[in-house]
């Protein structure tokens, strides 16, 4: 099977060459564009989602032997949660490589985050599929590896340190509330507020909830320790 030049310079990309290109059409192939005779990639993201834990889990085993459980566990999921996924995707141009249906392309899905780290979590696999674990290793620890790097000071991100904060007060865990969505459905803006249990609240927009959650925890948290210092 052939595939097109678009696709085989995204082969160059990301650093493999398929034996069965096939599987890399799939891995692009959205849910919005599939048919009876094309398959889309949600069974592939599904086992991308498990490879990538597998060799994150290997790889900071290794880069800190005496870590323990609960230094690795936000290590762990700062690097394979669906945002850094998306970070990668965009890194490696595969937004320009999907296969979409219309309404999905009017409505930007080439930049959509959870649309960009599903189909990235679904080349992971196709690459597996295609060349096995040593081949899937190579991908993430090529893209990843920056990250994988400086994951300790990533991981303990601002709504985990607000939620400690809190409590070790003994407040209650800090509340989220949208505020507000504006923009069109392909690139929408919310507003996020962060209350904590005596009264302190802060702002933020972003273009996604989670990330408005995390830039009104982190305004509270500059906001707490100005106060404080």
């Amino acid at each position: 099977m052939k595939i097109s030049a678009d696709l085989k310079a995204f082969e160059g990309r990301i650093g493999h060459q398929f034996t069965r290109p096939e599987l890399l059409l799939r891995a692009v192939t959205h849910s919005s564009v599939s048919s009876p005779s094309r398959q889309d990639n949600q069974r592939l993201e599904f086992m991308g989602d498990r490879v990538l834990g597998l060799v994150m889990a290997e790889a900071l085993l290794s880069k800190d032997k005496g870590a323990s459980e609960g230094q690795l566990a936000p290590r762990f999921n700062a690097l394979v949660r669906k945002e850094t996924c998306a970070d990668v995707a965009r890194q490696i141009g595969l937004g320009e490589v999907l296969k979409l249906g219309r309404s999905e392309m009017l409505s930007g899905g080439r930049r959509k985050e959870a649309l960009l780290g599903d189909a990235m979590e679904a080349v992971i696999a196709a690459v597996y599929l295609d060349g096995g674990l040593d081949a899937a290793r190579r991908l993430i620890l090529t893209h990843w590896g920056k990250r994988i790097d400086k994951v300790d000071t990533d991981a303990r991100d601002a709504k985990t340190s607000l939620q400690e904060w809190a409590q070790a007060r003994g407040q209650q865990p800090p509340t989220y509330t949208e505020q507000a969505r504006s923009g069109p459905d392909h690139a929408p803006v919310f507003t996020i507020a962060v209350t904590l249990q005596t009264g302190e609240t802060a702002q933020a927009q972003a273009g996604s909830k989670r990330q408005a959650e995390q830039a009104a925890a982190k305004t509270l948290l500059d906001r707490l320790s100005a106060d404080n210092g």
